[in-house]
C-alpha cells in the first residue's frame, strides 16, 4: 500500500471513529467531528491530499486534480477505513448510532441537505487546499474542519448529517450488521454528497477561471502543492 493509501485508511479510520463514538457528546457531537477532521487534515494533507471523503475526492478529480485511477483508489480505502470505524466503534461501545434523518423529513428534504452541505465542504476544501492562489496557507484544516461543524449543527437534525459517503456506508452498514437497521436511506447519503461535490467543483472551476489554469490529471500528485509549505509560493 502506498503511503497515500495508508494516509486515506488512517484518516478515515480516525475520522469516522470519532464519528462513530461520539453519540455520547449529545448536543456538542459537532464540535467533536470538526475537530477531528481538522487533525487529520492537517495530518493527511500533505501526504494524500487530505480528503478522507468520496465527494471531496470526486470534486478534486472534477478539478483536474488527480487522475481517475487515484480517485477510484481513493474511494476504496476510505471505504474500507469506514468499516473498520464503524466495526471498531461497535466494539469498544456495545452500540452503533446508524443514520437516518429526522422524524417526518422526506427524501427530497434529506437529500437536499446532503447536497447542499457536502457542496460547502467540498468547494472549501477546493479554495483553501487546492487553488493555487491559497498554496501554503496555514489555515486549510481550521476552514475544512469548520466546514463540517456548520454542516453538522445546521444539517443534521434534517437529513442526520452524513455529507460523506463513506460515513453513509460506515454508518448504514454497521446499523444492519449490529443493530437490525436497512439501507432504505442509504442512497441519500451517496447521491446527495456525489452531487454536492460535483456542483462545488463547478462552482470552483467559475470562481478560478480568469485567474488561473487547473493541472493536468496525469501529472504526479500536483494536489499536494497546497500543502507544500516551504516550497509552494502563491501564483495569480
Amino acid at each position: 500500500m502506498t503511503p497515500k493509501l495508508l494516509t486515506e485508511l488512517v484518516g478515515t479510520f480516525l475520522f469516522l471513529s470519532v464519528i462513530a463514538l461520539s453519540q455520547a457528546a449529545g448536543p456538542l457531537a459537532p464540535i467533536a467531528i470538526g475537530g477531528v477532521l481538522m487533525v487529520v487534515v492537517y495530518m493527511g494533507g500533505p501526504i494524500s491530499g487530505g480528503h478522507f471523503n468520496p465527494a471531496v475526492s470526486l470534486g478534486v478529480w472534477l478539478r483536474r486534480e488527480i487522475d481517475v485511477v487515484t480517485m477510484l483508489t481513493y474511494w476504496l480505502v476510505q471505504l474500507i477505513g469506514a468499516t473498520l470505524a464503524f466495526v471498531f466503534g461497535y466494539m469498544v461501545s456495545g452500540h452503533t448510532p446508524g443514520i437516518v434523518p429526522g422524524p417526518h423529513v422526506t427524501w427530497i428534504q434529506a437529500l437536499a441537505v446532503e447536497t447542499v452541505f457536502t457542496g460547502l465542504l467540498v468547494v472549501t476544501v477546493l479554495n483553501v487546499a487546492v487553488t493555487k492562489a491559497t498554496a501554503g496557507n496555514s489555515y486549510f484544516g481550521l476552514a475544512i474542519g469548520f466546514a463540517i461543524v456548520v454542516a453538522a449543527f445546521a444539517g443534521g437534525p434534517v437529513s442526520g448529517g452524513a455529507f460523506n459517503p463513506a460515513v453513509g456506508w460506515g454508518a448504514t452498514l454497521g446499523k444492519a450488521l449490529f443493530g437490525g437497521g436497512n439501507f432504505d436511506w442509504f442512497w441519500v447519503y451517496v447521491i446527495g454528497p456525489l452531487l454536492g461535490g460535483a456542483i462545488a467543483a463547478g462552482i470552483h472551476w467559475v470562481q478560478i477561471a480568469r485567474t488561473e489554469t487547473p493541472s493536468v490529471a496525469t501529472r504526479n500528485d500536483p494536489s499536494e502543492r497546497a500543502f507544500a509549505a516551504e516550497t509552494s509560493e502563491p501564483r495569480h
